[in-house]
């Protein structure tokens, strides 16, 4: 017998549609004395984020495609050499993209007039020390970068927090087996199978904070918390 949105005996006999849909076990393999019981739990732990991802890039602009292209190489330089600086290492710098685009005047009833080229070159940033990640954005922009993305924050290393979202899962799981085993006047026996679906939250973008009026005003960036969750499909036996 299998207990979940609807309670299946063990002498019943699935339809051929119904087995197709809601039989992953088949009846006959259930003995006699045995119910069956389908339960979704979600685990849960929080954690506070220490990685933040931001997207740095230089917009430049000029008469000719190989003018921008240029000013656009020597704009990034100085970012790159800002973030270095800064003691990003190499491996958390990443060219995201670069694109050389014609820019044209348009008029009513004219043809487009070709008035010179953009290009764009954009590299993703990884700051494994949050609380830095603020003063380095003051430096990028000021060594040029004149487009900024992010942050996203998330975890460097999930899988101790998505252990601990597992172990609540099944605490969760079993808990609610329980319930519907003395509900149903029977006990827990032991779990037949266990299936996952990870559920940890998105890198969460955040708002930058600053307050250019003030001298000494600096870009500040607040971790939070993120939670990392876990559903868990776990089949049990009762008897």
């Amino acid at each position: 017998m299998i207990l979940s949105a609807a309670l299946l005996g063990a002498a019943y006999v699935p339809t051929a549609a119904q087995a197709q849909l809601t039989a992953p076990m088949p009846v006959h393999a259930v003995p006699a004395d045995v119910t069956l019981l389908d339960v979704v739990a979600e685990g849960r732990t929080i954690r506070v984020p220490d990685l933040a991802m931001i997207g740095a890039g230089v917009v430049t602009q000029a008469p000719t495609a190989s003018e921008a292209m240029t000013a656009n190489a020597a704009a990034m330089a100085q970012v790159l050499a800002a973030v270095k600086r800064a003691g990003v290492a190499d491996r958390d710098v990443q060219t995201a993209s670069m694109t050389l685009s014609p820019q044209y005047r348009y008029g009513e009833n004219q043809p487009p007039i070709l008035t010179g080229y953009q290009a764009s070159n954009r590299v993703n940033i990884r700051f494994r020390d949050i609380a830095k990640s603020g003063a380095i954005l003051d430096a990028l922009v000021k060594a040029g970068a004149n487009q900024i993305d992010g942050p996203n924050l998330t975890l460097a290393e999930p899988d101790a927090a998505m252990d601990e979202a597992r172990t609540d899962a099944v605490k969760r799981a079993r808990a609610r087996a329980e319930l519907y085993a003395r509900a149903a006047g029977l006990r827990v026996d032991r779990i037949v199978s266990i299936s996952e679906s990870d559920r940890m939250a998105e890198p969460m973008p955040v708002m930058m904070q600053s307050a250019r009026m003030e001298s000494d005003a600096r870009t500040k960036i607040a971790p939070g918390e993120q939670a990392v969750e876990i559903s868990l499909n776990v089949r049990f036996a009762l008897r």
